[in-house]
């Protein structure tokens, strides 16, 4: 459980804070001189029931807005400071607005310096409590408890604490079984242990010994060394837990605050957000189609353009839907918050101007139409989750340990629904070793993009057996990996629609279609290849003496080629196999015994013009053969 404060500026938290807790969180030098929080600051309080709850303590500066946001995504239960003499004010209105849009979920309202209330007069305290009833009025704050204390006296410091205990034990914990993530709002070396950073444990566990990334840009792995909670050594910490990690094989210098440390593997970083926004009602225009904001994500800030998804306009108090394509990369997880600011405030609220939830992480680039896409997210049980991210996996698909690092479901409850799909034939498993699963109906698609792309073939090529295994592969998309198209090959076979002959893929009943004028043709280009062996005739004199139109002939060379009868040498000139397998093993034994060949021994050994010998000596430097060294050729090692 982690508890966060809130509100404005000399309103007294970091007091509050070491009131309850005991612990200054004001740890630098400046702070102390200037009286003001500049930092984040960390302590521990011990509530009723023995449980111990981290506390994040925020600047109030509308300057320091980036730590506050930094403090506040891992917040809990939030404490909204306001000083009783002052009352609500500027920075009290942007915090809750950022706690609100963080996704926080319960808190209570300490009336700070209490003991000036004296002095104030009578109506004084209705009045500030009257401003706090309207200013959280639709918030996780309405009717939240107001308790009057003071850090010098003491005063209402008990009930304060009972409040935030109450609070604590109704909140439902954070997901322990989720991927581990962990946004770093500390890094510091500590002498005899090396590298440590410290932050809130958002989602899943994190044990000794485990590898971690640390995103975006240092992916390691790096070991976890040993782990801490308030100070006390851990074997593993859950979820909601204020932790340090003591790494590995990185030096503090090369990481930064706004870095996830992660479970390596887990979850990938991206530049691209599909999200669920909310423009606030107080600003005073609709948000465009198009607009830089900045965004603040965990711990990390990055300049984002909001791209609204088929919609003009986001009227304020509105909610819509949007993709945040990012000047950085991030990691983000499913159902995160976050806040975007503008660089202008508003009028007695700071420059917090909208907000909202993850939908999917690492998304390609949304078009129009992209809308009734990303709305399919919204509300969607766990089957249709896991559905929809493999359908916009695409031909890829997605390793069920991928799936968990961008669903950030359950490891059991991501199993079933898998299982689920399976049986429904929405999702295939096309790798068993690794887990690899693809839509439903994007297998469906390869499968009758297949029988498409091989009936052009036949149509196109009637001549030829069907088409190579990786010819057919690289067709239906480069990037297509091999054990999902061997699935889908293999589902063609089973259902009667092709047919596979070694390496060639073919559709049932067709390929090398030849009529009885063909096979005649075929055989008298054989033997007249055969009789040539070494020496013949060009594709124009092979058309001109058989009497074959060049295209005929052309299928029939290609068919033979493809069978291993006939070997192209050149566009003009193709020889019989056999003949060239002889000629290959009197060259390598007469290199082995002599070193080297030239233009004239070899011309000798093939007993034709340089008309042959010279095409033929460049076809087995191709084949890798010889090698040329100036005039002579020598045998290649290997």
């Amino acid at each position: 459980m982690i508890i966060g404060t809130a509100g404005h500026i000399d309103h007294g938290k970091t007091s509050l804070v070491k009131a309850l807790t005991g612990i200054d969180t004001d740890r630098l030098k400046e702070e102390k001189r200037r009286g003001i929080t500049l930092e984040l600051g960390f302590a521990h309080l011990a509530l009723e029931g023995g449980a111990v709850a981290g506390v994040v303590d925020v600047p109030g500066h509308e300057r320091f807005i980036k730590a506050m946001a930094a403090g506040a995504g891992g917040v809990d239960l939030a404490v909204l400071v306001v000083a009783a003499d002052e009352g609500v004010m500027p920075q009290t209105r942007e915090h809750l607005d950022i706690c609100r849009l963080l996704g926080v979920r319960a808190g209570v309202i300490a009336l700070t310096k209490a003991d000036l209330l004296a002095d104030l007069g009578e109506g004084w305290l209705a009045l500030v409590k009257a401003d706090l009833v309207a200013l959280t009025v639709g918030t996780f704050l309405e009717g939240a408890p107001v308790v009057p204390c003071s850090s010098r006296t003491g005063e209402g410091l008990a009930e304060l604490r009972s409040c935030l205990s109450r609070a604590a034990r109704e909140l439902p914990p954070r997901p322990v079984e989720g991927p581990a993530f962990l946004p770093v709002d500390r890094v510091f070396t500590l002498k005899g242990f090396g590298t440590v950073v410290t932050g809130t444990l958002l989602s899943g566990t994190l044990g000794e010994e485990e590898s971690a990334s640390l995103l975006p840009g240092r992916p390691g792995p790096y070991r976890v060394r040993s782990l801490q909670v308030h100070g006390a050594p851990m074997k593993r910490v859950l979820a909601g837990q204020r932790t340090a990690v003591n790494l590995a094989g990185v030096e503090a210098g090369q990481l930064e605050r706004g870095m996830v440390l992660v479970r390596a593997g887990e979850v990938p970083e991206t530049r691209m957000l599909d999200v669920e926004l909310s423009l606030l009602p107080a600003v005073a225009s609709a948000l465009p189609r198009r607009r830089k904001l900045l965004l603040h994500l965990g711990t990390a800030q990055v300049e984002a353009t909001v791209a609204l998804l088929d919609q003009e306009r986001l009227e304020p108090g509105a909610t819509g839907l949007a993709q945040l394509r990012l000047a950085a990369p991030v990691a983000a997880l499913v159902g995160q918050r976050f806040i975007l600011r503008g660089s202008r405030a508003l009028p007695g609220r700071g420059a917090t101007v909208a907000g909202g939830r993850v939908l999917s992480i690492a998304p390609p680039r949304r078009r129009k139409g992209a809308s009734a896409v990303v709305a399919q997210l919204v509300g969607a049980d766990v089957g249709g989750q896991v559905a929809w991210l493999l359908r916009q996996a695409g031909y890829r698909g997605l390793t069920q340990a991928e799936l968990f690092g961008r669903a950030a479901l359950p490891p059991k409850t991501l199993a079933r629904a898998l299982e689920r799909l399976g049986s429904q034939g929405a999702a295939w498993l096309v790798d068993r070793d690794k887990r690899l699963y693809l839509a439903g109906d994007v297998f469906e698609a390869l499968q009758r993009r297949t029988v498409a792309m091989l009936a052009a073939f036949h149509e196109r090529e009637p001549m030829r057996e069907g088409l190579s295994r990786e010819e057919l592969r690289q067709r239906l998309s480069p990037e297509l990996d091999p054990r999902i198209f061997h699935k889908v090959t293999q589902a063609l076979v089973e259902q009667g629609k092709a047919e596979l002959d070694k390496d060639v893929v073919r559709l049932q009943g067709r390929g090398r279609v030849l009529t009885l004028a063909d096979e005649g043709a075929r055989a008298r280009l054989a033997a007249e290849l055969s009789q040539a062996a070494l020496a013949p005739p060009t594709f124009a004199e092979l058309s001109q003496k058989l009497q074959l139109l060049p295209a005929r002939l052309q299928e029939l060379l290609r068919v033979m080629v493809a069978e291993g009868l006939l070997v192209r040498v050149t566009e003009e000139l193709h020889f019989e196999a056999e003949a060239l397998v002889g000629l290959r093993g009197r060259l390598v034994a007469y290199l082995r015994e002599n070193k080297e060949i030239s233009t004239q021994a070899f011309k000798d050994m093939v007993g034709q013009s340089r008309k042959f010998v010279i095409p033929l000596s460049e076809y087995f430097d191709r084949e890798r053969v010889t090698l040329r060294v100036g005039e002579k050729r020598v045998l290649r090692r290997g």
